[in-house]
């Protein structure tokens, strides 16, 4: 079971829907909508792998389905890597215990401050955002594992 989810996917789900509902700007993007940012991403030099995030906020409005309004918005959007639970947490999320995928790093080493992880709790509805420095600066154990698929 990965750790990063309670039930496999459906907790992650959960999580992008409440945080579109909170109307501020958070949007699951199309695969269409995906790929524009992937190329726009690429041609300023920043590599993103598609799966490596799974929501968008948008500080402003920009037609993610029009590549050429997503290259001349970037910095209007943040990419997000959703990290969701319903284990009962403090609101600071201490004690919580998740995985990081190597793309998820690489992706948030590449990116930078375009990319944030965001934690969400889907009983409460609480959520924290945190870049991966934060993350280091908070870890108190780093446990690294070897992921096979056959």
């Amino acid at each position: 079971m990965n750790p990063s989810s309670d039930s496999g996917s459906s907790t992650a789900k959960r999580a992008a829907e409440m945080l579109e509902e909170r109307n501020e700007g958070f949007i699951v993007p199309t695969a269409q909508q995906r790929q524009n940012m992937l190329v726009a991403f690429a041609k300023k030099g920043k590599v993103v792998y598609g799966k490596a995030f799974d929501i968008v906020r948008l500080s402003a409005h920009v037609n993610l389905d029009e590549l050429g309004d997503v290259e001349r918005n970037l910095e209007k959007i943040l990419v997000f890597e959703i990290k969701s639970t319903r284990k009962d947490l403090p609101p600071d999320f201490s004690g919580y215990f998740f995985g990081l995928s190597a793309a998820e790093v690489l992706v948030a080493q590449s990116l930078r401050d375009y990319f944030k992880f965001i934690f969400v709790n889907v009983n409460t509805g609480q959520y924290i955002e945190m870049g991966l420095g934060d993350i280091f600066a908070r870890a108190k154990g780093i446990y690294p594992t070897w992921s096979i698929m056959f």
